[in-house]
């Protein structure tokens, strides 16, 4: 192609690199602007199915059937170009499914396997998921067989499942209903490390005391799915090593059994990979070139696969018999003495010290071959550490309880950030009811709403403690995990009733007179609450002039301690919240992104946010009864004054040495309101200034009302799976 320019030398007319070179964003150049991206993430238009897509239609037309005898058929049939170990995929498909459910942490419910991220950066090119890419497009066929009728989500863990089934197990169930996203989770903090494998003392006060792992966080190290498998910073030791491996498992709702259950069950079948260099692998998918067509991890070893595979540099099998699921991991485990050793890889692991021919597992190629086992340090944990060793010897002898106990460990791993049973689909559900899918019993639907809103109405309850009672117990929800909300009116009982968040005397009055009402009616406690809320924010709108409905849908039940896991329900426990104007003490992250990440974890978008903060300023809502942020002379009403008053440039703002800020007059320097971070955000960044200069024009009370009421309702529905 000839080039032209105006000097005369050769210039391509495209504008190489744009908006992908350094200091091309918004970000690079303002690195402390407030990043709303999150908000913004899976947008509609980067769905190629299209806005009208419905999965769970797609769902009714799978044959469910014939998709796992495929799934089946698959695991036996190697692949010139990928051989199976042994002829068999299964321990390669449950490694894809357990590095796609195990990224999940309780902390802030991210991660997981619920929407098929595994396929995107930076999972797909994490250190610890070496060939997984090799897995997914061994599945290709499949997935492009069903079409949209069965997503990669569901796929992914579907194979895992169906890997074990055809090893042996007895598995407790699958539900199908994860629906795909189609780009990375932009709001998930994996760690600030910008090294793979970094030491795991960036992540800790003191590597030996793995409880202050920095929150979120779950994984010891940048790029691992649990712990180092060689041992802390890859230094052998098991004691040390099962202190890591408790607080990550417990970081994921895992307790001891289930711990062990699931380490034994996982290493049963399958196994490393390490026999050659690891540092000759190619790049990973991510930074491979396009010729590579989304693999990564090119082996230049002999043949680069089979007894050449290079995963994670520790090279053998766990038991004897590495397709077949059966106790030979804690046979294999206590019937032989073990000793640390290099493997071609140069990782450290375990081997025996001395063994039977007979008792070895065979080369994954030649059968006649036979090879030494192998232990992580992870699994001589299951061994050292005194509560893992009870544990594990109770398996040992007790084949039935390990297998029953695994195959309800690997339901909860894979099934634990879908959220409740009512998102489950599928022929294969459980009928049993487990706690931690944080069960709520149906409630009652058809009695007359409008009389049991007219009784809260002459309650004597303020528009405040009706709006703060009904936010507070909404706003638990989390989209990343599908848990929290106001569905089961937990926040009745333990934890939820003493959070200070949730001011537990204003909320044991307004309960006191609430609970009463649900008994008089027949109905549920939580739909009380809601109403109540949707009562004042009817009642704020009609002290600004407008009449309004807020929609509401009946049924919502009451949980019962004995349903409610109150341990895992701690992690819910809300440690700021913007709406409500109010943080529990000073962190490190600027209120504003902690208001942000609570936003993105409702499912909320950016104007979602603003139209909300400013309704619920102006009712009064804020924690404890401060008058941050109430920009206004009409406090209870459901005005636009916050923005209006933000806005006005009659006003200039003024920082205060107590974190707080006042606004005042610029002519008469009189202080009219104070404010936190959390007001001012809005009129300091640019895109929230957008939004709220629409909220502030003449022409936007009555557009005011209508959006915060559609947010609020969003909020009061955001677990009501049951009707979605």
């Amino acid at each position: 192609m000839e080039h032209h320019s105006s000097n005369g030398s050769g210039k391509c007319p495209v504008m190489h690199g744009a908006n992908t070179e350094s200091h091309s964003s918004v970000m690079d150049w303002w690195p402390k602007s407030l990043n709303l991206d999150i908000l913004h993430q899976h947008d509609t238009k980067t769905n190629p199915l299209g806005k009208d897509f419905n999965y769970r239609e797609e769902l009714k037309k799978l044959d469910v059937k014939a998709l796992k005898k495929d799934l089946h058929d698959l695991m036996t049939d190697s692949q010139d170009w990928w051989p199976a170990d042994w002829g068999h995929y299964g321990g390669l498909m449950i490694r894809m499914a357990w590095h796609a459910a195990g990224s999940y942490r309780i902390s802030d419910g991210r991660g997981g396997a619920g929407t098929g991220n595994q396929r995107f950066a930076p999972l797909n090119s994490w250190p610890d998921n070496v060939s997984l890419d090799k897995a997914r497009r061994l599945l290709w066929p499949i997935k492009q067989k069903y079409g949209n009728k069965v997503s990669w989500a569901d796929l992914i863990i579907l194979a895992g499942t169906i890997a074990y089934e055809n090893m042996g197990l007895k598995t407790f169930g699958f539900a199908f209903g994860r629906e795909d996203i189609w780009g990375p989770e932009k709001d998930t903090y994996w760690g600030a490390e910008k090294e793979w494998l970094a030491p795991s003392d960036n992540r800790y006060e003191d590597v030996n005391d793995p409880s202050t792992m920095e929150n979120p966080l779950a994984a010891v190290q940048m790029g691992l799915i649990y712990v180092n498998p060689e041992g802390v910073n890859g230094n052998p030791d098991p004691i040390k090593t099962g202190a890591q491996v408790r607080e990550t498992f417990r970081r994921m709702a895992m307790n001891d059994e289930e711990t062990v259950a699931l380490t034994a069950g996982g290493h049963t079948v399958g196994k490393t990979h390490g026999n050659g260099d690891a540092g000759a692998l190619g790049p990973n998918p991510e930074g491979a070139d396009v010729e590579e067509q989304g693999f990564g991890w090119a082996n230049p070893h002999k043949t680069g696969k089979g007894r050449y595979t290079i995963t994670s540099g520790i090279e053998g099998a766990w038991t004897t018999n590495p397709t077949k699921w059966d106790n030979g991991y804690f046979e294999m485990l206590f019937n032989h003495e073990w000793e640390s050793r290099k493997s071609p890889a140069g990782a450290w692991q375990w081997e025996p010290v001395s063994i039977k021919e007979e008792d070895m597992p065979a080369d994954v190629e030649d059968f006649s071959i036979k090879q030494n086992p192998i232990m992580t340090d992870a699994d001589m944990a299951m061994r050292e550490d005194p509560i893992y060793r009870e544990i594990s010897l109770k398996f040992k002898d007790d084949f039935d309880a390990l297998s029953d106990a695994f195959a309800r460990a690997w339901f909860k791993l894979t099934h634990r950030d879908m959220g409740p049973k009512a998102r489950y689909f599928g022929p294969d559900v459980p009928s049993e009811d487990l706690i931690w899918q944080d069960p709520v019993p149906a409630g009652k639907t058809g009695y007359d709403v409008d009389a049991v809103k007219a009784k809260i109405a002459g309650s004597g309850l303020s528009v405040s403690e009706m709006v703060s009672t009904a936010w507070d117990s909404a706003r638990t929800f989390r989209g990343s995990d599908m848990r929290g909300g106001a569905n089961g009116a937990r926040i009745r009982l333990t934890p939820q009733k003493d959070w200070e968040g949730n001011e537990p005397k204003r909320l044991a009055k307004v309960l006191s007179i609430l609970e009463p009402i649900a008994k008089e009616f027949g109905i549920s406690v939580a739909d009380t609450i809601v109403l109540a809320g949707n009562v004042g924010v009817e009642q704020a709108a009609k002290k600004a002039g407008f009449e309004v409905k807020v929609p509401f849908t009946p049924g919502r039940g009451d949980a019962t301690d004995e349903m409610t896991d109150a341990e895992s329900f701690e992690p819910l426990e809300p440690i700021a919240d913007g709406y409500r104007n109010w943080l529990k003490k000073d962190y490190v992250v600027s209120a504003e992104e902690l208001m942000l990440d609570r936003t993105q974890l409702m499912g909320l978008t950016a104007p979602e946010m603003t139209v909300l903060v400013g309704g619920m300023r102006v009712m009064g809502t804020n924690h404890g009864g401060t008058k941050h942020g109430v920009f206004t002379s009409n406090e209870g009403a459901l005005t636009n004054d916050f923005f209006v008053n933000l806005t006005d440039m009659k006003n200039y703002w003024k920082p205060l040495d107590n974190g707080l800020y006042e606004i005042r007059d610029r002519k008469s320097n009189a202080t009219k309101w104070s404010a936190t971070r959390m007001d001012l955000v809005f009129g300091s960044n640019s895109i929230l200034r957008a939004y709220a200069e629409v909220y502030a024009q003449n022409d936007s009370k009555e557009k005011f009302v209508n959006d915060f009421v559609a947010a609020w309702a969003k909020v009061m529905d955001a677990d009501r799976f049951d009707v979605k």
